[in-house]
């Protein structure tokens, strides 16, 4: 079984043994943070095949060099707020993805940051023995080592299973959201819902996904810049969302992190500049 992710405008890419043998096409053809961090002006399955190859050349993705220890990426992106709130004491735990290993339990704040990071869209994956072995070596816990599921409600039972209770997890659909608050009042969990990788959602899923989440992010969604009516917000290009009092808590964590100047003020929120907004907004 290839891997699969989707990124850059949710382009759909296979990577098999460590190449990039299928490349769809883009969802959108400009990203304001990847012109940003990695110069790209036009969003092509040319430029996507590069990225993915960037990836797997730089830091291993998708192979057994996978390195799972890295830098920041973004200030504020879903991974480093988890991050920030292992290492405050605001989380006990998190169930997130990384490709080759699935599902993963970690309250190693670097192995978090290590694994999500630099991660898209995942949608698909096959065990990485040199992978689940780096995360299990660092104390994370791979859900299902032999099938590299990957299955967030799952991950949150196993999760409380082992005495956990405030959980960040990861939803990149609006049932999985859904069904997530409704395992967090059966077995008395504290989660902080955090909704994901949304570009391409239309307005009924954009809407479960807020209402069912502490954070999220914007990628290239109109439909949640519409909807969400956030009690914090970070960026104005690709902005992330605090939706709750709990979520608005871990994003001004996370600030205290941030090593650049930080203008905080209060207004109406979403700002969403149109100049600084990823074209054609799915």
């Amino acid at each position: 079984m290839p891997h699969i992710m989707e990124l850059l405008g949710k382009t759909r890419v296979v990577v098999k043994d460590g190449k990039v043998i299928e490349v769809g096409e883009p969802e959108i053809e400009w990203c304001p943070l990847f012109a940003k961090i990695r110069g790209i002006k036009k969003i092509t399955p040319e430029e996507v095949k590069k990225n993915m190859e960037f990836r797997i050349s730089d830091f291993g993705m998708f192979t057994d060099k996978r390195r799972l220890e890295l830098e920041d990426f973004v200030g504020f992106g879903a991974s480093e707020v988890m991050m920030t709130g292992l290492s405050r004491g605001l989380l006990d735990t998190t169930v997130t993805a990384c490709e080759g290993a699935g599902t993963v339990i970690s309250n190693n704040p670097t192995l978090v940051q290590g694994m999500g990071g630099r991660m898209s869209g995942l949608v698909e994956t096959e065990p990485i023995n040199a992978i689940i072995n780096g995360i299990q070596e660092r104390g994370g816990i791979v859900l299902d080592p032999s099938t590299a599921k990957m299955d967030p409600v799952a991950g949150v039972k196993k999760a409380a299973e082992l005495g956990y209770k405030k959980i960040a997890v990861t939803a990149a659909f609006a049932e999985t959201a859904k069904e997530l608050r409704k395992l967090e009042a059966e077995l008395g969990l504290d989660l902080i819902v955090i909704g994901v990788h949304v570009t391409g959602l239309n307005r009924e899923e954009a809407e479960s996904l807020v209402e069912n989440s502490d954070i999220v992010t914007s990628c290239a969604s109109k439909p949640i810049r519409d909807i969400v009516k956030p009690l914090a917000q970070v960026g104005t290009a690709v902005p992330l969302f605090a939706l709750t009092q709990k979520g608005k808590e871990l994003v001004i964590e996370r600030a205290k992190d941030i090593q650049s100047p930080i203008l905080i003020n209060t207004m109406a929120l979403p700002v969403l500049p149109d100049h600084k907004q990823p074209k054609e907004l799915k």
